[in-house]
């Protein structure tokens, strides 16, 4: 199943004039596309699909959705695989 996860962006910046972000995803940072929602800032909250943001929400609301998400077991592949 694809779903979207909250993160929390940790910072912002440009790559190739794309406007990009570090977002932490319950302790896993990834990088994400932030084309889709241009005014984020560091400390905001986005659901993310696939690499990309696609709307800010506010941090109960990403609370929320997380909780459930690893409720369902839907969390896999934010887990720290041993090398």
């Amino acid at each position: 199943m694809c779903l979207a996860i909250p993160g929390k962006v940790v910072e912002t910046y440009r790559e190739h004039d794309v406007l990009m972000g570090k977002v932490q995803f319950g302790g896993v940072s990834k990088r994400v596309c932030l084309e889709h929602v241009p005014d984020v800032r560091a400390d905001d909250y986005v659901l993310v699909h696939v690499g990309f943001a696609l709307s800010r929400i506010d941090e109960a609301e990403a609370r929320r959705v997380f909780e459930f998400l690893d409720h369902m077991d839907q969390l896999d592949e934010l887990k720290e695989r041993a090398p």
